[in-house]
């Protein structure tokens, strides 16, 4: 009975001596590609083996990872959106929670609500104002239906009351570009991407997630501020692998990135991003990653959102 724990500690302890592969569920250039590649850059240095950042948008790129042998070369950097692919695709060739295992969130981003500059709108009250005066005619972007920002979407749709129609983009910069246009008229972008935007004045920012404003932000109100205190919204980003690789590689894993985000060189580099580095054992995300699988079923049948 001993020998299979002995064998997967003694895989631990050799690991990785291969190329290890990250699989980011999304297009290049979103949040969640950022972060996996600046963590897969330390780990890589820590680790002394190559790792490959592969980005395959969309089901077919977690059903990869749900299908890849549970060994620990094969990973997923993913947001919290994970937790609602299942309720949005009932078709799906994987189960989200059951055919994967949590190895340790990488961060904490939080969003900003933004909308085409152009709009008859400066405030979140004016711009709630207008939805409501039109309902059916406004509409948000995101990159997906499993995206992070498509449930802050969702969330802030149930929250206020609103008729707003979602629209689908094949990824982060396809949104974004969008609400520059005037295509889509409000998006939730991660504030590392979106600052720049807002400081340039390609899109107008209307309230931030977090408790307290940005210091990136100072003149952007939190949702609270902004006359919409029921509003509250946790954006996480994390690694995951297939269900079945050894406890003691998912915690080695989760350890290494640990001590990676704790470097203070990084934190102060996503902190001036405005990007908050989370780190927990592989029980603790998993329990995260179901928590919130069952807080958002409970907001979607509520909103009326989710596969039919």
């Amino acid at each position: 009975m001993l020998a299979q724990p002995a064998a997967a500690q003694g895989a631990a302890d050799g690991y990785p001596n291969q190329v290890v592969r990250i699989v980011v569920p999304f297009s290049a250039g979103s949040a969640t590609d950022i972060l996996a590649r600046t963590v897969a850059e330390r780990l890589q240095e820590r680790w002394g083996q190559q790792i490959i950042v592969e980005n395959r948008p969309g089901a077919a790129g977690t059903g990869s990872v749900a299908r890849a042998m549970p060994d620990g070369y094969t990973l997923m950097a993913t947001s919290n959106g994970h937790t609602v692919v299942g309720l949005l695709n009932k078709s799906l060739p994987f189960d989200p929670l059951k055919d994967f295992s949590g190895v340790t969130q990488i961060a904490s981003v939080p969003l900003v609500l933004i909308v085409y500059p152009e709009l008859p709108a400066k405030t979140l009250k004016e711009f709630i104002d207008l939805v409501k005066a039109k309902p059916g005619q406004y509409n948000f972007a995101s990159p997906g239906l499993g995206s992070t920002t498509f449930i802050a979407g969702a969330l802030f749709k149930q929250t206020a009351g609103l008729d707003l129609q979602h629209v689908p983009y094949r990824g982060a910069p396809e949104s974004v570009t969008s609400v520059i246009r005037g295509d889509s008229h409000m998006y939730f972008t991660p504030a590392n991407v979106g600052v720049e935007l807002i400081q340039t004045g390609k899109a107008r920012a209307l309230a931030v997630t977090t408790p307290q404003r940005l210091p990136q932000l100072p003149d952007t109100p939190t949702f609270a501020e902004a006359g919409l205190p029921g509003f509250s919204y946790d954006s996480w980003f994390g690694l995951m692998a297939p269900a079945g690789v050894p406890a003691a590689i998912l915690e080695k894993v989760s350890r290494d990135t640990a001590q990676t985000l704790a470097a203070a060189d990084l934190k102060n580099r996503l902190a001036s991003q405005g990007i908050t580095a989370v780190s927990n054992t592989p029980a603790a995300f998993d329990r995260i990653i179901r928590d919130d699988a069952a807080r958002f079923a409970e907001l979607f049948k509520e909103a009326g959102v989710g596969a039919k």
